[in-house]
């Protein structure tokens, strides 16, 4: 697998990491045990978790996929072959992440307490890349990146950044962590964690985790930038839109045993447009004879600021599917081809 580097840390990791918010919920730990065997046999180096896994956020569930990473690198020996990342939770009315019962915040009694409980279920010294699920202050939107402005009322105690940074440099110091990254963060947001590291507050960012895929573009309106001039590589979510854009949900239809037909909280792809623009891809896809899952993942992976795609699965052909992604000649006439569609539809999703 070809490799890139994650921001200025000096490694190296492959373009497509897995991603596990589907064990502990729709997947048994043997079966999340298969797809880690087989994402590493093909060439996965990075794994990607959080402290709030698996979805849907259930204080019954929490904590389940960090277990079952635990087990298969306790079980595989396998340790030395990943890179492990996992976030912590930002502001959340969710009580049952903190022993007290308290509220979360990104302050560093919350941010120790959540490191501690992630290295103890993953059965590991260190966590490789640490990350900021999201911000502790309001944001316009879930995702940071919305194509029209709200103007949230700011929060009177919120976790300044630069609080939440010293609380990671603590990690770094402590040896908990080796390297911190950000998650569902705005330009605004990683221009200032830059800010504060280059003012000795705490340690620089590597990486930013968002939403990209094809329905949702907005990471190109800012943050873009951003990733290429200062090395804060994107690892892309969501890059089938939920699964919406392997065309299953196509008319209507509502595949059993798949998340819109378990949860019911896939609205973000659901808004107007997006339908349209899912059938124009998935159309596109067939033309260039891929399998529209491979077809928007090779898509994502090929973007200059995107350091990897965070694959997401439920099962091993789904994962083969998207790992297929690796092998695709992206050419300039597929480019062109997605940004004319784009240049129609836009970003419905957002």
């Amino acid at each position: 697998m070809q490799k890139r580097p994650l921001g200025r840390t000096g490694l190296q990791v492959g373009r497509i990491s897995l991603g596990t918010m589907t064990f502990g919920e729709q997947n048994t730990e043997a079966e999340a045990h298969r797809q880690l065997d087989r994402a590493v046999e093909r060439g996965v180096d990075l794994l990607d978790t959080a402290e709030l896994y698996p979805i849907p956020p259930k204080a019954k569930t929490q904590g389940a996929t960090e277990r079952f990473i635990g087990s298969w690198l306790r079980e595989s020996g396998k340790r030395d072959k990943v890179l492990v990342a996992t976030k912590v939770v930002g502001r959340s009315d969710s009580r049952w992440f903190r022993d007290d019962g308290s509220k979360p915040r990104l302050d560093r009694r919350n941010i120790e307490e959540a490191a501690d409980k992630s290295l103890a279920r993953l059965g590991i010294e260190t966590i490789d890349l640490y990350q900021v699920h999201w911000p502790d202050r309001p944001t316009s939107g879930f995702g940071a990146v919305p194509t029209r402005w709200k103007s949230p009322a700011p929060d009177a105690d919120e976790v300044p950044i630069e609080e939440t940074m010293e609380a990671l440099a603590a990690l770094v110091t402590s040896g908990k962590v080796r390297y911190v990254g950000l998650s569902n963060e705005s330009g605004w947001g990683t221009m200032r964690y830059l800010a504060a590291s280059e003012r000795g507050l705490g340690p620089r960012v590597h990486s930013i985790q968002n939403a990209y895929n094809l329905l949702n573009r907005t990471f190109e309106t800012a943050l873009a930038e951003i990733a290429l001039r200062e090395d804060v590589g994107l690892l892309a979510y969501s890059p089938l839109a939920q699964g919406f854009l392997t065309g299953k949900y196509a008319n209507g239809a509502l595949p059993e045993g798949s998340r819109k037909a378990l949860f019911d909280r896939q609205q973000r792809y659901e808004r107007p447009g997006a339908a349209e623009a899912v059938d124009a891809y998935v159309r596109l896809a067939a033309e260039f004879g891929l399998h529209p899952a491979t077809f928007a993942n090779a898509f994502v992976i090929n973007q200059p600021f995107v350091t990897a795609t965070i694959l997401g699965a439920t099962s091993v052909e789904q994962l083969d599917r998207s790992l297929d992604a690796e092998d695709v000649l992206w050419t300039d006439e597929m480019q062109a081809a997605v940004d004319t569609i784009h240049q129609r539809v836009g970003n419905p999703a957002p």
